[in-house]
């Protein structure tokens, strides 16, 4: 039988956009011991410090929707004060990571801003710039 493409699987969703520059905050989450222990722990992985902050193109919308709506993998803070988040797996290119979906009332970007982690630097590793179009992969569980 024939290999299915990922778009056409149940559980992956292929969407598109473009890099675009974060808050400057993400280095400070990814960097806290407890997402740190949590990511390697669920997601077989230590983040990278910071996040790449994907602008996703209006025709991918209704996937993200969908992939938003998911529960995925918790990160929840032993802190009641901090803000919890569920990630996704991901994948641009051939670097694995996932995509954080944060908790509505602390989401900082607008509703089209994907923010990606990764055990390295995307920018770094795939040679990538703000501005710069990409294709990834998401996997609900």
């Amino acid at each position: 039988m024939p290999e299915k493409h990922p778009e056409q699987m149940s559980n992956q969703r292929v969407l598109t956009g473009k890099i675009v520059s974060g808050a400057g905050e993400a280095a400070y989450f990814t960097g806290l011991d407890w997402v740190q222990k949590q990511c390697a722990e669920k997601l077989n992985f230590k983040p990278y410090p910071g996040t790449l902050n994907i602008e996703v193109d209006e025709i991918s919308l209704p996937a993200l929707r969908e992939l938003q709506k998911e529960r995925g993998i918790e990160l929840l803070s032993p802190d009641p004060g901090f803000c919890n988040a569920r990630s996704l797996p991901a994948f641009l290119s051939y670097v694995g990571g996932a995509i954080i979906i944060p908790a509505e009332d602390v989401n900082i970007h607008g509703k089209n801003i994907v923010e990606v982690i990764a055990p390295v630097s995307f920018k770094e590793t795939l040679s990538l710039h703000d501005g710069d179009r990409i294709t990834f992969v998401v996997t609900a569980p």
